[in-house]
């Protein structure tokens, strides 16, 4: 049965290389600590593009995710609030918001041992690519600044360079994600008997179960139980995880509410 690593870096994937091979990574939690998706709904605040009453919703909902991780309800009610805010915003927008994002955000939280992995698969000549709920401009501009392949995100619809509102399929989260790496490896030729995932969320089993190598990072309880079950390997990037896990995230969701709070304090009086 693998062992959790601690902070230790993982073992470089050695075999199965070349245009049919690629590897898969799943963004929050996995990639970076946090969520993306409510830093894209906080520079979109900054801009004005919606209200202090969404803000306020993005902000508990942000403390939730903090506290427990993803749930597909929680994905689900982002869903619906990002769509209704981005209608009517240009797509050459959303692309300079993703760069502000990750500039500001993202890339103060890439996880060292996720991205050396990633560097990794890279080096022995492997595709890889980003999966995530995230819009695609969004997902697209991480993956150039982390130098990968490219990104799989959630497609909005475009007309005339702007977003409609409406989604062209489904949210890219669960079992919508093992289908669009099962799309790009029937376009693109790859092997997924040969490829690796990646995630830390019991949603991505289905990712993770499409490819030969699936390996649990940050994993929460019930992808580290399947994952243990199942041998595959597992790497935990989380400083301290064992030293009462529990009282750390009470801590850290309060830390979160209580600078939500200061934040939609100042934006109140700024208006």
């Amino acid at each position: 049965m693998p062992q959790p690593s601690h902070g230790a870096a993982a073992p470089a994937p050695s075999h199965g290389t070349g245009d049919s091979v690629a590897a898969f990574f799943d963004v929050d939690n996995t990639m970076m600590r946090g969520a993306s998706l409510f830093a894209v709904a906080r520079n979109t605040y900054r801009r004005r593009l919606f209200s202090l009453r969404q803000a306020a919703s993005f902000a508990i909902k942000q403390f939730f995710f903090t506290l427990r991780g993803e749930t597909i309800g929680d994905i689900h009610s982002v869903r619906d609030s990002a769509l209704s805010i981005a209608r009517g915003i240009s797509v050459s927008l959303m692309t300079e918001i993703g760069d502000e994002v990750y500039d500001e955000f993202i890339s103060s939280r890439i996880w060292p041992g996720t991205r050396a992995l990633a560097e990794q698969h890279l080096r022995s000549g492997r595709q890889v690519w980003l999966v995530t709920a995230t819009p695609t401009e969004v997902a697209e501009v991480m993956a150039t600044r982390l130098g990968l392949t490219g990104a799989l995100g959630t497609e909005v619809e475009k007309v005339d360079g702007l977003y409609t509102g409406r989604l062209v399929s489904s949210i890219l989260h669960g079992p919508a994600k093992a289908a669009a790496v099962f799309q790009l490896a029937e376009h693109t030729g790859l092997d997924l008997g040969q490829c690796w995932a990646y995630s830390d969320s019991s949603n991505d089993i289905p990712l993770l179960e499409a490819v030969g190598h699936p390996v649990a990072i940050n994993p929460d309880a019930k992808l580290r139980r399947h994952a243990a079950e199942q041998n595959w390997p597992i790497y935990d990037y989380r400083a301290g995880r064992r030293a009462a896990i529990w009282g750390l995230k009470a801590l850290t969701a309060s830390g979160a509410a209580y600078g939500a709070w200061r934040t939609l304090g100042r934006f109140a009086r700024r208006r």
